[in-house]
C-alpha cells in the first residue's frame, strides 16, 4: 500500500498512533506519514509568547488586582489558595499562556510559510490574521451585543497588538530554524 510507509523509520509513538488511527477510523489521513508541522525556531516561540502573554495580563489586570487584594485580605495563605479568586486567577493565567504560545507558534508558522522577512509583510500578514479571527467578534460586540465603545475598543486595540505586533515581533527575531533554507 502506498499510504503505509515502513514502520522503521518511525518510532513506536507513531507506529501507535497510526494503528490507532487506523483500527478506530478516527482520522485515517493523520497517520505519521502526513503530520508534518512547519518548523519555528523555539526561540522566536518563547519570545511571542512572552509578547503575547504580557499583552493578555495586560487585559486581565483587573481580575489579577482584585485577587491580589483579597489575597492580602484572607487571613492565611490555606483560605486564600481555596478560594474562587484563586482559582478563577490560575485559570485565566493559564489558558492565556497557552493560548499565547499557540498563537506564537501559529504566526511563526505563517511567517515561514509565506516567506515573510520584512516588517511590513509581517504587519500585512498581522492584519490579515487579525481581520480573520477577530474583526467578526468585534463586529458582533458592537451591533448586536450593543457593548459600549470603550470596551470595545479596547479588546479591538489588544487584539491588534496581539496580532499585528505579534508578528512584527517575530519577524524581527526570526522564525526560521534554517536560515539559508
Amino acid at each position: 500500500m502506498n499510504q503505509r510507509r515502513n514502520l522503521e523509520e518511525f518510532d513506536v509513538s507513531a507506529a501507535f498512533l497510526e494503528e490507532f488511527c487506523n483500527t478506530f477510523l478516527l482520522f485515517p489521513w493523520l497517520t505519521p506519514a502526513y503530520i508534518d508541522l512547519p518548523p519555528v525556531k523555539p526561540s522566536a516561540i518563547a519570545l511571542g509568547t512572552a509578547f503575547n502573554h504580557g499583552v493578555s495580563l495586560a487585559v486581565l489586570a483587573p481580575i489579577f488586582g482584585e485577587t491580589y487584594r483579597r489575597a492580602k485580605a484572607a487571613d492565611t495563605k490555606e483560605e486564600f489558595l481555596r478560594s474562587k479568586e484563586a482559582a478563577s486567577a490560575a485559570a485565566a493565567w493559564g489558558s492565556s499562556l497557552t493560548g499565547s504560545g499557540l498563537q506564537a507558534y501559529g504566526v511563526g508558522a505563517l511567517l515561514n510559510a509565506t516567506g515573510t522577512l520584512s516588517q511590513k509583510g509581517a504587519a500585512y500578514l498581522g492584519a490579515l490574521v487579525f481581520f480573520a479571527s477577530s474583526a467578526p467578534s468585534l463586529v458582533s460586540q458592537v451591533i448586536t451585543q450593543d457593548r459600549p465603545l470603550e470596551i470595545t475598543a479596547i479588546s479591538a486595540l489588544s487584539r491588534v497588538v496581539e496580532t499585528v505586533g505579534l508578528s512584527m515581533v517575530m519577524a524581527w527575531w526570526g522564525t526560521r530554524t534554517d536560515p539559508f533554507h
